[in-house]
């Protein structure tokens, strides 16, 4: 049942339902559920927010201890306190390639750098290729691949009772979008995952981003599709050959709903993301 307002405590808890939060402890959100079997969260969070996230979930059960912890996908904002949990004997999940990325060294073309792999005790210890479900507290949850969506690893996680859908970076209303083009996110792969995710939430949905408050499906709605004429401005620009200073400069942003703080670096990603996906820019492709 719905809470009849959102209440905000003084530990950054948002309740959205007498049993759902969500926690922003001075990084990413994390998505809190209680049961009387303990409790499961969606994200763990960013780094050096440990003990602010501990005290946040014990303002919520002060004697539960999490026995499931989610990924919506790998990167460190979302992961940091992996090791925290799963010392606390909490089952990790997520989709099959945010294992992948967590378990290995890899290079970020963008930053010339590597990153080594995270230690074995935050990676999942179950994963799943395309959807699942599982029941905790009476809770039905789905989850399932966001494909190509942020990074190649995105994942919802759906409490269908309490009616909350958790889908990590692949909404971002309140800072730009990012498209880890290097391991295939990218603007197509963003709109087609919305899309997935508008067709299982209803009017009464609340769906919470990696930062920022939770949104209605009108909210997520209406960023779904100022992605999709930003798909459509740069599939016209790939197919012109142009790159992201040309798309800048000929106005790619201009005239959204919303403004970059750093527009160069995003045309540069989806740049990068459409030439990737050529095949599916259209039939003028060279």
């Amino acid at each position: 049942m719905w809470a009849p307002r959102l209440l905000r405590a003084q530990q950054g808890v948002t309740k959205l339902t007498d049993k759902l939060a969500v926690i922003d402890a001075g990084g990413a959100n994390v998505t809190a559920f209680v049961t009387s079997e303990g409790l499961v969260v969606v994200d763990s969070g960013a780094p050096n927010t440990g003990d602010a996230v501990m005290a946040a979930l014990k303002s919520l059960a002060p004697n539960a201890k999490v026995t499931t912890l989610f990924n919506t996908h790998y990167h460190l904002d979302q992961t940091a306190n992996n090791e925290m949990f799963a010392a606390q004997g909490a089952k990790i999940l997520s989709q099959k390639r945010t294992r992948e990325w967590l378990s290995r060294d890899y290079w970020v073309p963008g930053e010339e750098r590597y990153v080594k792999a995270r230690p074995k005790a935050a990676w999942p210890v179950e994963t799943f290729v395309d959807k699942g479900s599982l029941k905790s507290g009476g809770e039905d949850i789905d989850y399932g691949y966001l494909l190509m969506a942020h990074t190649s690893g995105d994942a919802y996680f759906h409490f269908k009772s309490a009616n909350v859908i958790a889908v990590g970076d692949v909404a971002s209303p309140v800072r730009d979008p990012e498209l880890d083009w290097f391991t295939g996110g990218w603007v197509g792969g963003r709109t087609d995952s919305m899309d997935l995710v508008l067709s299982i939430s209803n009017d009464q949905t609340k769906i919470i981003p990696a930062y920022g408050p939770a949104m209605t499906k009108a909210e997520f709605k209406a960023e779904r599709n100022m992605m999709e004429e930003v798909r459509q401005r740069i599939y016209d620009r790939v197919r012109a050959g142009e790159g992201p200073k040309d798309m800048l400069e000929g106005g790619a942003l201009e005239g959204l709903p919303r403004k970059w703080k750093d527009p160069a670096k995003f045309l540069y990603s989806a740049a990068k993301g459409g030439w990737a996906f050529h095949d599916k820019l259209g039939p003028n492709v060279v």
